[in-house]
């Protein structure tokens, strides 16, 4: 499916099934690096089971027009005017790592227009560390393959992430090696890292959010421990907002390495 928003050409995958304004909206945000496939196994269940599926490229990104997003700000700010866009009156947001912070500043702003906020793989402060962040500017290629270290607790994928014998090192390095050359103009490995480790409104944010909020933490996620979510689940609580928290025994990629349970969470949060 294809939008235009803000002037410029927006795709977002649907699972396969048509846009019905009657049913209820799911949007999905990938991180960096990323594009509306890492949603594929979750997107495509919602899809087939009474949900308006979005998952979306973002700006500069994939099958996307438009400048690539420089902060969350502005990315949330898309957010909005792809529901405007859509025609979506209310929606829920779900966002992966760096997509975790753009949903999250979208449901500020949008307030009683997101029914569920999904957390998955986020952290509060987001901070990049210098050489990584150097790398992906400088050296690319090497902060590709650091961070497909980093993020997974396994190499080897269950049968349900994308079919027997799926090589999910080798399909992450491909995908963000697909994301990074589809933007000649701008790095956006480097914007995106750099939007991450800048954004600094995140209590203040969960604090303004008018929806309940689902956590979906690896317990063995190095890109963004489980732990460096604590400030946002104390705030929320603290704020009188209906929390729940999953934490999987994987790292940063939940999507695909536990594609069943980071589903059922998601689908049982949803119905709620």
């Amino acid at each position: 499916m294809e939008l235009l928003v803000n002037g410029a050409k927006t795709y977002c995958y649907t699972g396969g099934k048509p846009f019905h304004a009657a049913q209820p909206t799911v949007v999905f945000i990938h991180g960096v690096l990323g594009d509306h496939s890492v949603w594929i196994l979750q997107s495509r269940y919602l899809a087939n089971h009474g949900w308006n599926v979005l998952a979306l490229d973002l700006p500069g990104h994939c099958r996307s027009a438009g400048e690539a997003p420089a902060s969350v700000e502005e990315a949330a700010g898309f957010v909005a005017a792809l529901l405007d866009a859509a025609g979506v009156q209310r929606a829920a947001l779900v966002g992966h790592s760096w997509g975790s912070l753009i949903a999250l500043e979208a449901a500020s702003r949008l307030k009683d227009r997101v029914t569920h906020l999904v957390l998955v793989g986020t952290a509060f402060p987001m901070k990049v560390s210098p050489a990584l962040l150097d790398a992906s500017l400088n050296e690319p290629m090497k902060a590709l393959t650091m961070i497909n270290v980093f993020s997974r607790s396994t190499l080897a994928p269950p049968p349900s992430a994308l079919g027997p014998g799926t090589w999910v090192y080798g399909a992450s390095l491909a995908l963000g090696r697909r994301v990074l050359t589809s933007n000649t103009k701008v790095n956006v490995f480097h914007r995106g890292f750099k939007a991450c480790d800048s954004y600094v409104n995140g209590e203040t944010a969960i604090a303004q959010i008018t929806c309940p909020v689902l956590f979906v933490l690896g317990a063995q996620d190095q890109m963004t421990q489980a732990k460096a979510a604590q400030p946002l689940i104390d705030k929320a609580k603290s704020s009188g907002k209906a929390v729940q928290v999953v934490s999987l025994p994987v790292g940063h990629h939940q999507m695909n390495e536990t594609p069943d349970a980071t589903l059922f969470a998601i689908r049982d949060f949803l119905k709620a």
